[in-house]
């Protein structure tokens, strides 16, 4: 996949098949849109191209609210739309003075006089330029005159819940990764550097890589005890990761431990990822460590069993 940084950047392409959107999540609901985009590059001889934005612009429209986590990183965007198969990406800077761009606008010098689009593929209930005025029969008023397709994906439903980016987060912040994993279409990761912790892990036969989560915007899954796969140096391992305070030995310190099993390496300042398969449970406060190490013990054998089953 060929990825663009600008507008400048970006060559003519013969018959561009467009799509545009945040995709954060690159998830069930965004793959129907990119397959149909695929599809329709076969068609009619031509090449996809995804355009997204960067940074997310709640960032930008709204910088005094700091809630919005966001399922992927840039570079995790990247690889899922590499992954999915799309020939072009373009990364839009976004900023305010873009944000105030009329949906004609959008159309006629990007959509049109930019790319040259031959279709271009909306997902369910798009909006796009200055106060999400543009709609699907925005598009469709001007596509006509501009010389350019419009087709609409419908709203993507799993077991007749429609899915979001949203939803996602939601389930995700409540711990409920199996309802995550399922609209995603994949596990839910976070990704890290591996750094020095107080080595108590070590003491109580639990050894842990303590991860450090470089983006600020990546959202952390509830606090609790994951059964989750590391894959580290391109190899993959079974192991369970604790997050939050660590009422036991700590309670005052936010971290992100992982322990993997059947493992003995020297991974100190690796970036190493962590797939979340399902939720143990939630942290527990225990008087002793060894009541600690017993309900570890009780951990390691409920994760070993998921993710056995999970194949």
């Amino acid at each position: 996949m060929k990825v663009f940084r600008s507008f400048e950047e970006l060559p003519k392409i013969k018959n561009a098949i467009v799509t545009q959107g945040t995709f954060d999540g690159v998830h069930c609901a965004h793959k129907v849109i990119l397959d149909r985009l695929k599809e329709l590059a076969v068609e009619h001889n031509g090449e996809t191209l995804v355009m997204t934005f960067d940074p997310h612009p709640r960032f930008v429209l709204y910088p005094e609210s700091h809630d919005l986590k966001l399922l992927n990183s840039l570079d995790e965007k990247i690889d899922a739309l590499d992954k999915a198969g799309i020939d072009n990406l373009l990364i839009i800077p976004f900023t305010k003075e873009f944000s105030e761009q009329s949906s004609l606008q959008f159309i006629r010098d990007i959509i049109v006089n930019l790319i040259g689009t031959k279709i271009l593929v909306i997902g369910y209930n798009h909006r796009f330029g200055k106060n999400r005025e543009g709609s699907f029969e925005h598009l469709k008023t001007y596509s006509s005159e501009y010389g350019f397709e419009v087709v609409e994906i419908p709203e993507q439903d799993v077991e007749q819940v429609s899915v979001s980016s949203t939803r996602i987060r939601k389930a995700l912040e409540a711990g409920d990764i199996i309802t995550a994993n399922k609209y995603l279409g994949r596990n839910y990761s976070i990704s890290g550097q591996v750094l020095h912790g107080k080595h108590l892990g070590h003491t109580i036969g639990f050894p842990t890589a303590n991860i450090h989560v470089t983006d600020k915007n990546k959202l952390i899954p509830d606090d609790g005890v994951y059964a989750v796969r590391i894959i580290v140096n391109g190899k993959k391992y079974g192991g369970m990761l604790n997050s939050g305070y660590r009422p036991t030995v700590d309670g005052k310190n936010y971290s992100i431990e992982v322990h993997i099993f059947n493992f003995d390496e020297d991974i100190y300042n690796q970036n190493i990822t962590v797939e979340y398969v399902d939720k143990l449970r939630n942290e527990i406060h225990f008087h002793h460590l060894s009541d600690l190490k017993n309900q570890l013990k009780k951990d390691k054998l409920h994760a070993t069993e998921i993710l056995s089953a999970k194949g």
